[in-house]
């Protein structure tokens, strides 16, 4: 079974996910039995049928935009953003819209090219799952959690900037 990270610790992951191949249609496409997490277009082309079960997922390209779930929110357990390549960023921003400007409260997992070098950058966007890249190890990549103990500005798992969390001493105090 695959492994993921989630909520920090490396657990098995039963969910799967669904990929449109050429020539198929998002409308007719049959979702194989079990956890699945299945295209924004097969979400909006079929939600009628979905919305009923507990076991679906949506997962976001990068080119895609998270206002297109905003009513859908609290029917999903999950949602995935895919990042395409280590160097497309749109999906730190599509997190970021979900956590702050949408509420969403569920897993909020990176998939793709996911490398230990984001972990902790995700994480400040509100990710808290990630399936890395199979040919990394994971354990490697669950370091990069940590790799920074504290954070300068804000960020959605940090509202308060750094000057503001350091006590500083009065002008009395340092007379």
């Amino acid at each position: 079974m695959r492994k993921i990270i989630k909520d920090k610790v490396i657990v098995n992951d039963d969910w799967q996910v669904l990929k449109l191949a050429d020539g198929d249609v998002a409308e007719t496409i049959n979702l194989p039995a079990g956890r699945t997490i299945v295209p924004l277009a097969v979400w909006l082309a079929q939600k009628s049928t979905l919305t009923s079960r507990t076991d679906i997922g949506v997962w976001l390209a990068s080119d895609e935009r998270a206002e297109a779930l905003k009513d859908d929110l609290p029917a999903l357990p999950l949602i995935a953003i895919d990042f395409p390549t280590f160097a497309d960023g749109r999906g730190y921003s599509i997190a970021y819209q979900l956590r702050t400007r949408l509420g969403y409260a569920g897993e909020l997992r990176a998939i793709g090219d996911v490398l230990r070098d984001q972990l902790f950058y995700m994480a400040r966007v509100g990710f808290n799952a990630f399936a890395t890249r199979e040919d990394r190890s994971i354990e490697d990549a669950l370091k990069g959690l940590t790799d920074f103990s504290e954070t300068y500005q804000t960020a959605w798992d940090q509202k308060t900037p750094l000057f503001r969390r350091v006590a500083r001493p009065d002008a009395e105090e340092l007379a």
